[in-house]
């Protein structure tokens, strides 16, 4: 009689290359929980999605009879209902102060990476050039701290990882001389199992 495999309860539909859901799903491979991922590519949405999802957008997390449909939301639902290890700090002020943060990169990297990949030619160059300022502006924190404002790698951590992935595809090439903090903790991020873990085929090849 053969072994019938046990789906999992959890559904993760995921864009193949887009950001935010490679964020979460960092979080998933960090935490080892068992997960089904539906990767999405394109326009190409699954019919069930819509139904699901009122934007029919990705990501887009079911968890039994719980869908969420925004990747913040999800990080930190995963990080409470799967405690170990903790990606968010214990004490209520600098978890405040991680929630700050992700809520900058959000504000301010997340619209720049849309209008590089989006953007008209002028549009998208401007962009490039802020982007890049702003990462070798931030380079001289990770001179005392190995992740991201922490001595511990964090959801914080995992919302950047995907942006420096895709560098090179964003057409943003770093001053590896005056970024050499920056550069270190970048390989720190893309050596770690769950991040190697948690990339689609599409990201592999960002970097090939």
């Amino acid at each position: 009689m053969g072994v019938v495999a046990k789906r999992s309860s959890m559904i993760f539909y995921s864009g193949s290359d887009d950001h935010f859901s490679h964020r979460v799903r960092i979080v998933l491979a960090e935490k080892g929980v068992a997960v089904d991922i539906v990767e999405v590519s394109g326009d190409q949405r699954p019919e069930e999605l819509a139904d699901l999802n009122p934007y029919n957008s990705v990501p887009t997390l079911l968890d039994r009879d719980l869908v969420l449909y925004e990747s913040k939301v999800m990080m930190e639902y995963l990080d409470e209902r799967f405690p170990h290890p903790p990606l968010l700090p214990v004490y209520p002020v600098a978890r405040a102060q991680s929630r700050l943060w992700m809520h900058r990169i959000e504000r301010e990297w997340c619209p720049l990476v849309e209008q590089i990949e989006q953007g008209a030619k002028k549009e998208a160059e401007k962009a490039r050039k802020e982007l890049r300022e702003s990462l070798v502006g931030i380079s001289p924190i990770f001179e005392d701290v190995p992740f991201f404002m922490s001595e511990e790698f964090s959801l914080v951590d995992c919302c950047i990882a995907p942006i420096l992935w895709r560098l090179p595809v964003l057409g943003i090439e770093l001053p590896e001389k005056q970024v050499k903090p920056l550069m270190t903790y970048m390989e720190r991020l893309f050596e770690r199992d769950a991040f190697v873990s948690a990339l689609s085929e599409n990201e592999r090849e960002m970097r090939t």
